[in-house]
């Protein structure tokens, strides 16, 4: 095994938090202030969310979109801006994290762990979900939307925060909720465990080392659906995590 488990590289977005149900919220209120007749719902934006990066998605939709204005991208731009405001101010009527996540996180910086924010969400939304769960300052590095000329399923922002971090591959794990952001940490040699959510349950994800429903939590244990313990109902802590390290390195 490759030296110890150094660092923990966490996604956002459906890793942390359920959050792309406020997305969703957001993009539409903004589309509606700007009077275009555009609404997403969950079954569209299950598909849209195959193209990471809030601009990218506007760009993608508005391209196969009859009947749709036509956007410059400096009016995408704009758009994006407007629904990222948006996303603030529903998020600060509440969000709860992932069962598990609040637990793991912390057992992780007891232990000396390093922690890493990678997401291809903008720097406000990251900046404003922190501030609403408490999380101000947990992360020692977060990389987020446009640092990485390339988003996810391209391995930039985890080859950028390995580098950052000072870490081989081996000594850092990736969690992720979504097939694109597996195969982003994959690509860039990291073991990955999955926690698909709301959007990307229906995901495949074989390149993972496991995949469980969610981390669990003390009399709420997460199922075992890929990996060390399959089947098992468990509550992932450092030591599994360990054991997921050992199955990416044999």
């Amino acid at each position: 095994m490759v030296g110890k488990l150094r660092a923990l590289l966490w996604d956002l977005d459906g890793t942390l938090a359920e959050t792309e149900e406020v997305h969703r919220a957001a993009f539409n209120r903004a589309f509606a202030e700007m009077g275009l007749p555009v609404f997403w719902d969950r079954e569209l934006y299950r598909s849209l969310l195959e193209t990471t990066g809030g601009k990218e998605r506007i760009a993608r939709f508005l391209q196969d979109c009859p009947g749709c204005p036509p956007l410059a991208p400096e009016e995408v731009a704009r758009l994006h801006r407007r629904k990222n405001e948006l996303f603030a101010e529903l998020l600060a009527q509440g969000v709860d994290l992932r069962p598990g996540v609040s637990r793991l996180l912390w057992e992780a910086k007891g232990a000396g762990l390093r922690l890493a924010l990678a997401t291809t969400t903008s720097p406000e939304n990251v900046h404003a979900f922190l501030a609403r769960t408490g999380l101000e300052g947990v992360f020692d590095l977060v990389l987020a939307g446009d640092v990485v000329p390339r988003k996810k399923p391209d391995p930039a922002i985890y080859l950028l925060a390995l580098k950052r971090l000072e870490l081989r591959p081996g000594e850092a794990l990736a969690l992720e909720d979504s097939r694109n952001g597996l195969l982003a940490a994959f690509r860039a040699g990291l073991p990955v465990l999955v926690t698909p959510g709301l959007y990307t349950a229906h995901q495949g994800f074989p390149e993972a080392q496991a995949v469980l429903t969610h981390l669990g939590e003390p009399g709420r244990p997460g199922q075992v659906l890929q990996g060390p313990r399959q089947g098992q109902a468990l509550v992932a802590d450092l030591a599994y995590l360990e054991e997921v390290r050992g199955w990416w390195n044999t």
